[in-house]
C-alpha cells in the first residue's frame, strides 16, 4: 500500500477530530473562569493540535498519544483551564491499547496517568480525587480499547474463515464439474462403445463375406443396423438423463439420490437383451440368477448393468471367446455379479483397449461403495466380478 494511502485518516476519526476541536475551542472560548488563564490565541492552536492530531490515531496511534499527551501538558502548565481537551489523550490511549504492541500500551498507561495527575495537580482537587482520576481513566480507556482489539481479532478471524470457505466452495464447484464430466465420459463410453464393436465387428464381416456368401453378408449388415439403431436410442435415452436428471442416481451424504424414471435407465432385467444383441456377434452367453430376485435402486440397477456390458463387450473384443457367463446372485445383503469367458485365440487382457473401460467399471462400483476385482483364470479366459452392498438402498425388498 502506498505511503500516502496509508496515512489517509478515515472520515469517522476526522469527524470525531473536529468534532473535538470545535467543542474544546467553544468550551474555551465561552467558559474562562478565574484564576485560569484567558483562552488566547495559544490556547486554540493548542487545542486544534490536540485536537486534530486524533484523526490519525488509526495509522500512528502511539505517535498520536504522545503528542496529545504533551500538547495536553502544555496547555495545562500555560495555566489554561483542562476544558474538553482532558478526553482526547485518553481517546488516543484507546486506539493504542487496539492496535500497538503490549511494550507501547504499557508506556502508553504510564504516559496518560501521568498527564492526568497532572490535570488534576493543575486543578487544584484535593489529592485522593488526583490518584482515584489517574487511575480510573486509564483503567477505562484501557478495558475499552482491550475490546476493541478482540473485536478486531474476531473480525479478521472471521475474514479468514470466510475466505478458506469461498477456496473450498471454489474447489467443490471445480471437483463437481470433474465429476461430472467423469460420469457423463463413463455413459458415452458404456452405451456406444459394445453397439460400436457390434457395428464395426459385423461390418467387417459382410465386407468378407459380401461375394463369397451374399445372405450372410446381408444378415450381417442387419445386425450392424440394427446396432447402430440401438446405439442412437441409447444415446437420446443418456441426453434426457443428461438434460433432467442427476446421472446413475449417485449416492449423496444421506444415501443414493432420487431414483430416475424406470424408462431413462438400463437395468438388471435387461442383461437378458444385451445377450441376444451379442449373439449376432458371435458371443454365446449363458445367464444364471440365484437368489431372490426384488426390485433395487435405478442407480444401482444402472451400475450393475453398465459393468455386465463392458465386461461381455470386451470379451467380444479383445478375447475372440465363443462363450461368456453372467451370474446374478441376490444375496441378504450383496449383490454379486461375476462375467466369465472360457479363453480364445486373444487374451482378454491385451492391450487392444484404452482401458476407459475397466476405470470406468472400478468408478461405478465406488460410487456405490462396492468392489471390482478382475483377473486371469487359472484354466484360462478372465473373470470379472462386481460386490455392491444393499444396506444403503432405500428401495430394495
Amino acid at each position: 500500500m502506498p505511503a500516502t494511502q496509508a496515512l489517509r485518516p478515515r472520515p469517522a476519526h476526522v469527524a470525531l477530530a473536529a468534532g473535538f476541536a470545535v467543542a474544546g475551542c467553544l468550551a474555551g472560548a465561552f467558559y474562562h473562569p478565574a484564576p485560569w488563564r484567558p483562552f488566547d490565541l495559544w490556547a486554540y492552536l493548542l487545542t486544534l493540535l490536540i485536537a486534530l492530531s486524533l484523526a490519525l490515531r488509526e495509522n500512528r496511534p502511539f505517535a498520536v498519544l504522545v503528542v496529545t499527551a504533551a500538547g495536553f501538558a502544555g496547555y495545562l502548565l500555560l495555566g489554561y483551564q483542562p476544558s474538553l481537551n482532558f478526553w482526547v489523550p485518553a481517546v488516543a490511549f484507546v486506539s493504542v491499547t487496539a492496535r500497538a504492541a503490549r511494550a507501547r500500551i504499557v508506556c502508553g498507561a504510564a504516559l496518560l496517568t501521568a498527564v492526568i495527575a497532572l490535570s488534576g495537580v493543575c486543578g487544584r482537587l484535593p489529592w485522593p480525587v488526583v490518584v482515584v482520576q489517574a487511575l480510573i481513566v486509564p483503567a477505562v480507556a484501557l478495558a475499552v480499547g482491550l475490546t476493541q482489539r478482540r473485536l478486531a481479532a474476531s473480525n479478521a478471524e472471521l475474514r479468514r474463515l470466510t475466505a478458506l470457505l469461498d477456496r473450498q466452495q471454489r474447489q467443490e464447484a471445480r471437483r463437481a464439474v470433474l465429476d461430472e464430466r467423469f460420469r457423463i465420459a463413463r455413459e458415452l463410453h458404456d452405451t456406444i462403445s459394445q453397439h460400436m464393436t457390434i457395428v464395426t465387428l459385423q461390418t467387417g464381416v459382410a465386407e468378407y463375406l459380401f461375394h463369397a456368401d451374399p445372405p450372410a453378408a446381408r444378415t450381417a449388415l442387419g445386425t450392424a443396423a440394427a446396432a447402430g439403431r440401438e446405439s442412437l436410442d441409447e444415446l437420446r435415452r443418456l441426453l434426457v438423463v443428461l438434460r433432467t436428471h442427476d446421472l446413475g442416481g449417485t449416492p449423496g451424504p444421506e444415501g443414493p439420490a432420487d431414483p430416475l424414471p424406470d424408462d431413462l435407465l438400463a437395468d438388471i432385467g435387461r442383461i437378458p437383451a444385451l445377450a441376444e444383441r451379442l449373439e449376432a456377434a458371435g458371443l454365446h452367453v449363458e445367464i444364471r440368477f440365484t437368489g431372490e430376485r426384488r426390485p433395487l435402486h435405478p442407480g444401482l440397477e444402472l451400475c450393475a448393468y453398465r459393468v455386465v456390458q463392458e465386461a461381455l463387450t470386451n470379451v467380444v473384443k479383445h478375447s475372440g471367446s465363443a462363450t461368456a457367463e453372467v451370474e446374478v446372485r441376490y444375496l441378504d445383503d450383496e449383490l454379486r455379479i461375476t462375467v466369465l469367458d472360457r479363453g480364445g485365440p486373444l487374451s482378454a487382457t491385451a492391450g487392444g483397449g484404452s482401458g476407459h473401460g475397466l476405470i470406468g467399471m472400478r468408478e461405478r462400483a465406488k460410487i456405490w461403495h462396492g468392489s471390482l476385482t478382475t483377473g486371469a483364470r487359472p484354466g484360462g479366459g478372465y473373470q470379472v466380478q462386481l460386490r455392491l452392498p444393499l444396506g444403503q438402498d432405500r428401495n430394495g425388498g
